[in-house]
């Protein structure tokens, strides 16, 4: 069978089509003022709000954050600067980046109130959230949850704050924990509350403050490795 040219310009078109993959979308958040409502949906592969090397930021009191990203590879890197904190990050997919951090710079307070929900589903993703590191944090409240299947996943939070209170749930295999909770701590201490179900598990907890400081951890499966340290 002969090729026209016709033919050869539609065979050049479809090669084209499955070769060059489809470009990702790219968020740069820079914000400063009170009183912020933010809400990003991102649905595809590779995806970023902000990037590894290049953070969004917002700088101001009073601020709500809502970020859903749905595929893999994708990264939300975002740094919140100010007074009031409330943030909601939900990924589902494999292979993603979150890394957040609420704190004070130049002329804004520190992150005084911090209310954070972190939701994750899928394997082989990497989570980082630093809560009040430059100056303590008065009151934060944070909750990570891996759903069922979340396997092979890196959960960091360092949370510096006069009131601390963390929930860690998540059911998976292959998972490692890095939690830092400290501070002076409140006459309410700081709390903990880590349930892991699953085999495989690499958990590293440390916990520091002046009042009582509470750890509930509860595991379910096999082959786990905890280490916890617990000092005033």
């Amino acid at each position: 069978m002969a090729y026209t040219g016709k033919h050869l310009i539609k065979f050049i078109m479809l090669f084209l089509l499955f070769a060059i993959p489809v470009k990702a979308n790219d968020i740069y958040v820079t914000q400063s003022g009170a009183t912020l409502d933010l809400d990003i949906t991102q649905d595809g592969q590779n995806n970023t709000v902000g990037n590894s090397t290049t953070a969004s930021t917002v700088s101001g009191a009073t601020t709500t954050i809502d970020i859903d990203q749905v595929g893999n590879s994708n990264v939300l890197k975002f740094d919140v600067n100010g007074a009031t904190f409330t943030g909601t990050f939900s990924t589902t997919g494999n292979s993603n980046d979150i890394d957040f951090n609420c704190d004070s710079t130049g002329n804004n307070s520190s992150c005084a109130t911090a209310t954070a929900s972190i939701v994750w589903a899928g394997n082989s993703n990497d989570l980082d959230i630093d809560i009040g590191e430059t100056a303590d944090a008065s009151n934060a409240t944070v909750n990570i949850t891996g759903a069922s299947g979340s396997d092979s996943n890196v959960v960091a939070s360092t949370i510096d704050g006069t009131s601390v209170i963390l929930t860690l749930s998540v059911n998976g295999d292959t998972n490692n924990y890095l939690i830092d909770i400290n501070g002076d701590g409140d006459v309410n201490g700081h709390t903990l509350i880590h349930t892991h179900t699953g085999s495989i598990a690499d958990v590293d907890i440390t916990q520091s403050g002046v009042y009582d400081n509470m750890i509930t951890l509860t595991t379910s499966g096999d082959n786990h490795d905890i280490d916890i340290s617990q000092t005033d």
